[in-house]
């Protein structure tokens, strides 16, 4: 029994390994943080951080100087809905300039069903904006999970997956991945600095995010073995 068990483990390249513990990871904190979204009143955890990026007895007044709020807003742009499909629609017509219509339709079903899946979720929930601090910029969907977190995720972590197979050498492969996840880091945290998400909901985002990316990378990792999909198209 051990032996095999020993054997099956010994098949299982490192890679898929860990996407599949990001997958599960991602999921269990995901329904986790769907009961913190649920509750009748705001987890300590949320306010607690939420005012940790206010000055001590002002919600209007964010920490900081002048110029980190509008740095913050470039930042949390790279996440909108306009900037991600401006760069995923890039993308695709790139790859379709040079023949590769599987892995155009490939970054476009994961980037569309990362959206879908967020706005499912969102309609779940049901949760408001926080109401705690002023936002700094304006916005009237819901709250659960993270929009910008999550599709910065999906886009980004797709992206980045799709660059690394196509870079010579292992330094630069992490180098894409890293900036990737920086990114999607960058533009979680600039939403609770605008006030316009409880830290709750971006942690949603990203573990929905990340999950879903590491499921798009394994189904496009088991087409190709299977000869589905091709290297070269």
């Amino acid at each position: 029994m051990k032996s095999n068990a020993n054997a099956l483990l010994s098949k299982i390249e490192f890679p898929v390994l860990l996407a599949g513990l990001v997958i599960a990871g991602g999921l269990w904190g995901l329904v986790e943080l769907m009961e913190v979204a649920r509750a009748t009143t705001p987890h300590a955890f949320d306010t607690e951080i939420l005012l940790a990026f206010r000055h001590a007895g002002q919600p209007d007044s964010p920490i900081g100087p002048h110029w980190l709020e509008g740095t913050v807003r470039d930042i949390t742009a790279l996440g909108s809905t306009s900037v991600l499909v401006l760069i995923t629609s890039a993308v695709i017509i790139y790859l379709l300039l040079i023949r590769r219509p599987t892995t155009a339709l490939f970054i476009f079903v994961a980037v569309a069903g990362g959206q879908a899946l967020s706005s499912l979720l969102k309609f779940e929930v049901d949760r408001p904006r926080p109401e705690l601090v002023s936002h700094l910029v304006s916005e009237t969907s819901l709250s659960f999970p993270s929009g910008h977190a999550m599709l910065s995720a999906v886009t980004y972590l797709t992206l980045g997956s799709l660059a690394a197979r196509f870079l010579p050498d292992r330094t630069t492969k992490v180098f894409a991945l890293a900036l990737a996840v920086l990114i999607t880091v960058l533009v979680g945290t600039s939403r609770v600095y605008l006030g316009v998400h409880w830290p709750s909901d971006v942690l949603a985002g990203w573990c929905a995010g990340f999950a879903w990316a590491m499921l798009c990378w394994l189904a496009a990792r088991l087409l190709q073995r299977r000869k589905v999909v091709a290297d070269s198209e």
